[in-house]
């Protein structure tokens, strides 16, 4: 049972965390080029969709903690110190999707939007700020996902030697 939950746990951290550390990193660059070309439609689809598969894959990804926790669990190793700080870890990082990058791409897709080519200097230097801190919270989003890839690989502590 402890190899299919640690299957599990490995393919959903994959297949999930994967395609949304992806999109958001692409997100703000995106912003960048539909701000400079309003007249694009498909620039601003493409922000649309970035969005679009961080909010779904972030709901689909509850399934990385829970298995891990399963796993931890099957494995006897849940007051290990490297998987408390992977868990800490990965609620910062779930923190600032959901509270900190979720909510700003929103408001920047609606002020892109909103945006009709008229005098909108004020505004689009408005998304040029929140796309700045955008990218801020992204990257620190991804740093955190690298420091527990790194810990779920090395496990401080282990047997496996490495």
């Amino acid at each position: 049972m402890t190899k299919f939950l640690l299957t599990v746990h490995v393919l959903a951290a994959i297949i999930t965390i994967g395609p949304v550390t992806v999109a958001a990193s692409m997100f703000p660059p995106s912003v960048r080029r539909a701000l400079a070309t309003p007249d694009d439609a498909a620039a601003l689809a493409t922000v649309r969709t970035l969005h679009r598969i961080c909010r779904v894959y972030a709901v689909i990804a509850v399934a990385v903690p829970v298995f891990g926790l399963a796993t931890a669990n099957s494995l006897r190793v849940l007051g290990s110190p490297w998987l408390m700080t992977s868990i800490a870890l990965t609620v910062a990082a779930a923190a600032v999707l959901a509270a900190l990058m979720l909510p700003r791409q929103s408001s920047v897709l609606a002020a892109l939007a909103a945006l009709d080519g008229t005098d909108a200097s004020h505004d689009a230097t408005a998304v040029r700020r929140f796309t700045g801190q955008l990218a801020m919270y992204t990257g620190v989003f991804n740093l955190l996902w690298a420091t527990v890839t790194v810990l779920m690989i090395v496990r401080p502590g282990s047997t496996t030697g490495a």
